[in-house]
């Protein structure tokens, strides 16, 4: 993803329990209390979510609301890896007139979210937008201003009526030209499109893959998005594709038909399973709640257009309102005391692993709240218990090698009967991730030799980025090494919005039953040296996305791998799906691209389909409809 040579951003359409617990109890046990109250920005009433967590009241004059967060925006427009983060929160009320709107941008490591309990409890009249990001450029060269690194923000719960500034072209859409570790969620917007690219910055430039969920939606124009997921949400209408365009139970969504170059549009018409991500809201008596959405089966639209979510309401005083600097012995004794967790913005170097213990324990981020597991120890890691749910976070590989750097259970996930006689885990109260970033290197050399690992049954993987970086600081072959992104071994897992690039070997592997997938993004890694270093037995390369060859039953929709080697054009990866043939395992709705005349995938599936050819002036594509073919 280099932001100045990318040629696909640039030029075309990216352990035993006991032990466990034993390091949970390791150290002195200290007095067990929550942070006293203090917020920047609102009143002495509420509670101390430290100086990166800015609060607005309607009360407060446009102006002074406008001021924080273009500061904010111009501080964190081109900090792509930078240390700030912010949490932008709007109590419920109006911010903005028709003659006096709101409208700004939101940068790198910023979440803006409402704290109604409702996204109509918090109505921006304005705008809440991204734009290309413009890259320095020497003096009288063309502009290089692009969407395909606009990176880690979010957008949630909260309604914009748009209004627009009298500036022509940025009047006619609200945009949000994203790519991946960008989502929106619980938005809903009225006045204008929704537009997914900006057409207005030095015209359309391409954007590599976003997320929507639980939103209520106008005509949504997707321009030059690659790829795209929507999960549960409704649409007037949706213009185009270019790649691979997902819908969940999506009210509205285009009609999916035959995968080609004609359609590549892939509807479903309800999720499966989803649990959406609990939320910060403020109630009618001014005290602060976390709220933890129901998980829902064969679900469609919106999980608020019959009135309020479902779900339970946590009181803030029983988390754990951690900063970073805190440590992580306290943060576990708290956990392990039957706390919940809330990491305030910033960033936690870890000595040792978060150890999350209990059924329905929320661990939840604000402001892209960013774990950097030191001395190659684990991130986070959960027992083996129902109902858990991790959101919001981000994992930052250190520099001395991590195992993982998030694990979802334990090796008992394995025995199944055990699991159910003990109750450690539900088909019905699932554990959950919502919005979980992984990095390794970018801002620093990182190692990691997986990202994620889930080990639990019943899990619910809802918007994942997995990232081997491709450009920043610490970034080679043999520097931020990594070979996996995700790796599955429980069984009934389902992932909505799964992104996973650039890994050193497969960037996903599920060994559990009864997987499916809902949406993938890959690309392969850029910079293997030469053929020798990325190959395995007669295999050339290493597939993107493989199913074990035990495994029964599997399904994945909407399927997206794409190949640049940069350091050798001449290389092939044999194929970017790899599944045992069986009436079991079931892939629908392919896509393999090589990019810019660097790299060849040969074949989409187990031999089939493709190639996908490197070649002279632009990118080419192969698609496969489904396998094993009828």
């Amino acid at each position: 993803m280099l932001p100045s040579t990318h040629p696909r951003r640039l030029r075309r359409p990216r352990r035993a329990l006991s032990a466990l617990l034993a390091v949970a109890l390791a150290g002195t046990v200290s007095a067990l209390a929550v942070a006293p109250a203090s917020a920047h920005g609102s009143s002495s009433s509420d509670p101390d979510l430290g100086p990166h967590t800015i609060v607005f009241d309607p009360s407060m004059p446009v102006d002074q609301i406008q001021a924080k967060v273009d500061a904010i925006h111009a501080q964190q427009v081109d900090a792509e890896m930078g240390d700030g983060r912010y949490a932008i929160l709007f109590k419920p009320g109006t911010y903005g007139t028709t003659e006096h709107p709101l409208r700004f941008q939101v940068g790198y490591y910023t979440e803006v979210a409402g704290l109604g309990q409702n996204p109509g409890d918090v109505k921006i009249n304005g705008a809440i937008e991204v734009y290309n990001r413009c890259l320095p450029v020497p003096e009288g060269s063309d502009p290089n201003c692009i969407a395909l690194v606009n990176f880690w923000r979010s957008l949630s719960n909260l309604s914009i009526n748009f209004v627009g500034g009298g500036d022509g072209c940025r009047d006619s859409a609200n945009f949000w030209a994203v790519s991946q570790a960008a989502p929106m969620r619980r938005v809903e917007l009225t006045g204008a499109n929704l537009s997914l690219m900006d057409y207005c910055t030095a015209g359309p430039q391409y954007a590599s893959g976003g997320f929507i969920a639980d939103s209520k939606m106008p005509f949504v124009v997707s321009g030059s998005q690659q790829q795209f997921i929507t999960r549960n949400s409704s649409v007037e209408g949706w213009s185009n594709f270019v790649w691979n365009q997902v819908f969940s139970g999506v009210e509205g969504a285009p009609a999916g038909g035959a995968f080609t170059d004609d359609n590549k549009y892939t509807t479903i018409a309800a999720t499966p399973v989803s649990r959406e991500k609990p939320y910060l809201y403020v109630d009618g008596k001014g005290k602060w709640n976390v709220f933890v959405p129901a998980a829902q089966k064969s679900s469609v639209g919106t999980s608020w257009k019959n009135g309020s979510t479902p779900g339970r309401s946590v009181p803030l005083s029983k988390f754990y309102v951690a900063k970073p600097g805190d440590s992580v012995k306290r943060i576990n004794l708290e956990l392990l005391a039957g706390k919940n967790l809330l990491l305030t913005p910033g960033i936690y170097d870890n000595d040792r692993t978060i150890l999350v213990p209990r059924a329905n324990q929320v661990v939840l981020g604000l402001g892209l709240a960013t774990i950097v597991p030191e001395n190659g120890v684990v991130g986070l890691q959960t027992l083996d218990a129902p109902g858990i749910d991790v959101a919001g976070l981000m994992f930052d590989a250190g520099a001395k090698n991590s195992p993982a750097l998030l694990v979802v259970g334990t090796q008992l996930s394995k025995i199944d009967g055990l699991l159910k006689k003990q109750h450690l885990s539900d088909p019905s109260n699932p554990t959950a991730l919502q919005d979980v970033f992984f990095r390794v290197g970018g801002a620093h050399v990182g190692k990691a030799t997986q990202s994620l690992v889930v080990n639990a049954n019943n899990v619910v993987v809802d918007h994942t980025w997995a990232w081997r970086a491709d450009h920043g600081q610490g970034v080679g072959w043999t520097v931020n090494t990594a070979e996996t992104g995700v790796l599955v071994n429980g069984n009934d897992v389902l992932a909505t919005g799964l992104f996973a690039e650039h890994y050193q070997k497969y960037n996903v592997v599920w060994n559990g039953e009864r997987g499916t997938t809902i949406f993938f993004q890959n690309e392969l890694p850029y910079d293997a040296p030469n053929q020798a270093a990325w190959k395995h037995g007669s295999t050339l390369g290493w597939a993107a996305y493989k199913v074990a060859p035990n495994v029964k039953k599997h399904e994945a929709w909407g399927l997206g791998s794409y190949i640049y080697t940069n350091v050798d054009p001449t290389l092939h990866a044999t194929q970017s799906f790899e599944v045992p043939t069986t009436a079991g395992v079931k892939l629908r709705n392919m896509i393999i691209v090589s990019l810019n005349n660097a790299g060849t995938i040969d074949h989409v599936v187990n031999g089939v389909g493709g190639p996908a050819a490197a070649a002279p002036g632009g990118s080419t594509t192969a698609y496969l409809a489904e396998y094993p073919q009828p």
